[in-house]
């Protein structure tokens, strides 16, 4: 692992109104796979070389989950979802950028600042470059949805030794009767099964957020106990 540099900032909470945040940084060139585990065991997320984590001084309303893939049963409803998404194909590759995934991300962005009230910027092919693609390693993949010849949705994940992290998921609105969201979730979880993965890391929940706290649902999972540091035991509870 090649630490280029370290950082904490200070800034307006992503999750809650009336928030700070405190967020801390590691960019790291080369990230091999167990380091990479290593880091998203203590609660850090990864966009590009970037690896993330909050570290609040007052608040830890951030609560790193993972769900119990090997006692995850899907529900009638996840079924329906599945059944009702079934024509949709799937392709797992590693991460790239195209105007067809720029246009999807642009639509999903403008979408969810109508929906949810999201501060909305037009993405570039850099940006998305340094955020989704850059950094993958050998670990990095994107699952991507079609209907028929239609770029629909993209899954953003990294397969760790022991299981799936969730990195990002966006999708054309147009398609949103598909509840597509889940359906990415639950191929997930039927991907982890079918790899023997433990886990699927889904990153923070928030209780009081509503783009975060749909993750208790996908019962059971464990939580990550405190903030260990990279000397530090640390426990999901």
């Amino acid at each position: 692992m090649n630490l280029l540099k370290e950082f904490s900032l200070e800034d307006k909470c992503s999750y809650l109104d009336n928030k700070q945040q405190t967020t801390h940084y590691k960019v790291i060139n080369d990230c091999s796979l167990e380091s990479c585990q290593d880091l998203v065991e203590r609660g850090y997320r990864r966009f590009g070389k970037m690896y993330f984590r909050p570290i609040c001084a007052t608040c830890n309303e951030c609560q790193s989950i993972k769900i119990d893939v090997l006692n995850y049963n899907f529900s009638k409803s996840a079924r329906r979802i599945l059944k009702k998404a079934s024509h949709i194909n799937t392709y797992i590759q590693r991460p790239t950028v195209s105007q067809e995934h720029l246009k999807v991300f642009d639509r999903y962005h403008l979408h969810m600042s109508e929906k949810k009230d999201w501060e909305y910027n037009k993405t570039t092919p850099e940006h998305y470059y340094h955020s989704f693609v850059l950094g993958h390693e050998d670990f990095g993949y994107e699952v991507l949805y079609y209907d028929d010849n239609r770029l629909i949705g993209v899954d953003l994940i990294d397969i760790l030794e022991d299981g799936i992290s969730s990195i990002y998921f966006y999708y054309d609105p147009e398609y949103a009767y598909l509840s597509l969201g889940k359906y990415s979730l639950y191929n997930q979880i039927k991907l982890a099964k079918q790899e023997n993965k433990k886990w699927i890391y889904l990153g923070y929940y928030v209780e009081g957020c509503p783009s975060l706290s749909y993750k208790a649902e996908y019962k059971p999972y464990k939580t990550l106990q405190g903030r260990p540091n990279q000397y530090e035991e640390y426990k999901w509870i």
